[in-house]
């Protein structure tokens, strides 16, 4: 490692999100009330552009917060406000929440997004755009995809019905093209100015009944079109897929990850590309580890692929000294430092490391 930081958190947590100033917000998934939503501030270090020597201040510090009545599977900032989206168990409902102005360390609950039909749905996958109004994209099933404008709450678009599968993943690749990912890895692309078109962008390799699939996107370089950055897609068996959107026919490439017993389940499946390192990508959700691989040397073959940096910090004990290993519940990147990434798992422990570029890759 070259830095390493740890939180405890007073609940696990299933999401990390980046807010504005460089915060971070995470929040509970327990059943009982009283779940907390946080934005903490970083260490310092994680605040400057270069990679400063010896800092006092080495902790997370807890900025804001509130609590949610139930549990929080999922959590969106509003890009350009201080705006933050949940959604979780019982129903498909998002609740919409402010995060305070200075002079007050209170997120509040703003208003409720009921949904069509909500009452015995899924909870509601969720992502956000700022491009025209706060809007945000949510749904729990194919023919459930919609997308509300924050504020009003008014419905500005639904897709066509294309069949009752359950999404994992839904994404804004821009202000009017949506990706939609069901849990048996079915990609689907949709048009907002095109409503009742819903293309089928590709499938994925035959698998045995009951595998899982989430996908990952990645934010294009400024001038790239968002179709030309390739989807990550990864099962419940450690099976990894890139696809070009524009050439939905092949796959760009296939591998396989090393994980000590893949396919033990899907609830934490987590896929993510590097924003600001070239063709790096991180998953979790198998053990209680988040490993990151670099996919430029990928090809079809489908065979293992070795992982360039493991992060085996949440095994070594966490919150309680729990015997058992944690399990990684989800991971994100650093917006701007290239090998930084945070990770939470089950025992409440968050982490913030950026590892050492291995040699030869310099």
């Amino acid at each position: 490692y070259r830095d390493l930081h740890t939180f405890e958190l007073q609940a696990p947590t299933r999401l990390i999100e980046w807010a504005r100033g460089n915060r971070v917000c995470v929040a509970g998934y327990g059943q009982s009330d009283g779940n907390e939503i946080l934005q903490l501030i970083p260490p310092p270090t994680l605040l400057t552009k270069e990679t400063q020597g010896l800092c006092p201040e080495r902790d997370f510090k807890v900025e804001c917060g509130g609590f949610s009545e139930r549990p929080v599977y999922s959590l969106k900032s509003v890009p350009d406000t201080s705006l933050l989206v949940t959604s979780g168990p019982p129903d498909s409902s998002l609740q919409v929440w402010q995060v305070s102005a200075e002079d007050s360390d209170v997120i509040k609950s703003v208003s409720t997004i009921a949904t069509e039909n909500g009452t015995g749905q899924s909870w509601a996958k969720i992502a956000t755009i700022s491009a025209r109004t706060p809007w945000v994209l949510h749904g729990s099933r194919l023919d459930r995809v919609q997308i509300t404008e924050i504020e009003s709450r008014k419905n500005v678009y639904a897709a066509a019905s294309q069949g009752s599968e359950e999404l994992s993943n839904l994404a804004f690749l821009d202000c009017n093209t949506l990706l939609l990912c069901c849990a048996t890895g079915r990609l689907c692309l949709a048009d907002i100015r095109q409503p009742q078109c819903l293309m089928e962008a590709a499938s994925v390799p035959s698998a045995p009944c009951g595998e899982q699939w989430c996908m990952g996107t990645r934010h294009g370089a400024q001038g790239l079109e968002p179709s030309s950055q390739p989807v990550a897609r990864l099962s419940s068996r450690g099976l990894l897929t890139l696809t070009d959107l524009r050439k939905t026919s092949e796959f760009l490439a296939l591998a396989k990850a090393r994980f000590p017993s893949p396919g033990s389940g899907a609830e934490f499946l987590c896929v993510s590309w590097a924003p600001a390192l070239e063709g790096y990508l991180a998953i979790s959700g198998f053990d209680g580890t988040v490993h990151v691989y670099d996919t430029q040397s990928w090809d079809s073959s489908g065979r293992e692929a070795e992982p360039i940096f493991v992060h085996k910090g949440h095994t070594f004990g966490g919150a309680g000294g729990s015997r058992d290993h944690p399990l990684v519940t989800v991971h994100t990147w650093h917006l701007q430092k290239p090998r930084t990434l945070l990770s939470a798992a089950t025992d409440g422990s968050l982490h913030i490391w950026d590892w050492v570029q291995p040699c030869g890759k310099c």
